[in-house]
């Protein structure tokens, strides 16, 4: 009886938290590749649909050269309203997204996508809401100095020192952090991935 042909997962994300995600439920990828993309937003998208056409975009640019692999790609955005804050680069840039979240409510969504042999493959939008304390002079200038939020969306990381910011979660918190790990592990099986 042949043996059934070995299954490869590839990460198309460069996100050590995604890693880190995957690892947290014995998730290894066999390989992680970013997906380099244009990550921005058209004119007439929801968050919504920004965040999951970004993680289906990664997931097939990334299979395009792979059509024998699993591959899983995920993208986060944070909203408030119809207004998707930026993955801060600048100190600036931190700012103002943190003044914008202080003391109300925002959003999190994070799209996945696994892109299976033979050209199939199914994603999944995550929604999750969140409420930050209102912050002050002092607590913002210090979450700057520490330089925690460069590299993310909305400016913060949930799993840091932000995680003192967060009044309530109604959602995932492994999404918050990049990655929905029940509904990963669910697209995965539901594509034929058995190591998941």
């Amino acid at each position: 009886m042949a043996k059934p042909p070995l299954q490869r997962l590839v990460l198309a994300s460069a996100s050590p938290r995604r890693l880190d995600l995957l690892r947290q439920i014995g998730l290894v990828p066999d390989e992680v590749e970013a997906a380099e993309i244009d990550e921005t937003p058209l004119k007439s998208e929801t968050p919504r649909q920004t965040a999951l056409r970004l993680a289906v975009e990664k997931a097939a640019k990334v299979a395009a050269a792979r059509p024998g692999d699993y591959v899983l790609a995920a993208d986060t955005v944070v909203a408030v309203g119809r207004r998707i804050l930026p993955k801060v680069e600048a100190p600036d840039e931190g700012r103002r997204c943190l003044e914008l979240l202080s003391g109300r409510a925002h959003r999190v969504l994070t799209g996945v996508a696994v892109a299976a042999p033979g050209g199939r493959g199914a994603s999944r939008l995550v929604e999750s809401r969140l409420v930050f304390k209102r912050l002050s002079a002092a607590e913002l200038e210090a979450y700057l100095e520490s330089g925690e939020g460069v590299g993310k969306a909305g400016g913060y990381a949930i799993q840091g020192r932000a995680g003192a910011f967060v009044i309530s979660l109604q959602g995932s918190y492994p999404a918050v952090v990049g990655l929905p790990l029940y509904e990963t592990v669910n697209l995965l099986r539901g594509q034929g991935f058995t190591r998941a």
